[in-house]
């Protein structure tokens, strides 16, 4: 298999905002040529797939970016030099108001590696303890829940539009159903 590295020739920051910041690249790509690459840099994030007594919790939010109010397992930003599985469990606490004692991490994948660097760490909470949510300013949402079979059926009906959320059922679904490890090769 040959190189696909691209090397980075010169760098420019054009934006720093309060979640992202974005840089364009010029890169000279395996054959010798140039090109530019619009990349968006991300401090990572969390998404959490809360099961408890056979449901799972989700939020259902207006995002703007698509203009649409869609149902999404609970998920957040890291903050800087936080550790994934206390912002996964802070997350949890803020947006549905419930505190794992059991939390596994299944998974971390890059959301959208063609123009971002964000990595997102996936986990599967259980043994939820009533907590009082506190919402970050700004967060308006309403908490609902689905039965695991239902959350799948409304993935293939295309009511689930999410992309961590249906990465999430679909993996969560998975560990639940084969009692296998997750992939640090711990028990879940």
């Amino acid at each position: 298999m040959g190189d696909f590295n691209e090397k980075t020739i010169s760098s420019k920051r054009i934006y720093d905002g309060k979640i992202i910041r974005v840089r364009v690249d010029t890169v000279q790509l395996p054959d010798g040529k140039e090109s530019c690459r619009e990349i968006v840099e991300h401090g990572g994030a969390v998404a959490i797939v809360p099961v408890e007594d056979d449901k799972v919790y989700f939020v259902r939010q207006f995002r703007k970016p698509v203009e649409k109010v869609l149902l999404e397992i609970p998920a957040g930003r890291l903050e800087p030099g936080e550790d994934p599985e206390e912002c996964a469990r802070r997350e949890l606490a803020e947006e549905i108001g419930y505190w794992p004692t059991e939390l596994q991490q299944l998974s971390f994948f890059y959301s959208s590696p063609g123009f971002s660097n964000e990595v997102l760490y996936l986990y599967l909470a259980r043994g939820l303890v009533k907590k009082q949510a506190d919402r970050d300013e700004g967060e308006f949402m309403k908490v609902e829940t689905l039965s695991l079979p239902e959350a799948l059926r409304r993935i293939s009906a295309g009511e689930i539009e999410d992309g961590k959320t249906i990465t999430g059922l679909l993996m969560a679904s998975y560990y639940l159903s084969r009692g296998i490890k997750n992939f640090s090769g711990e028990g879940i």
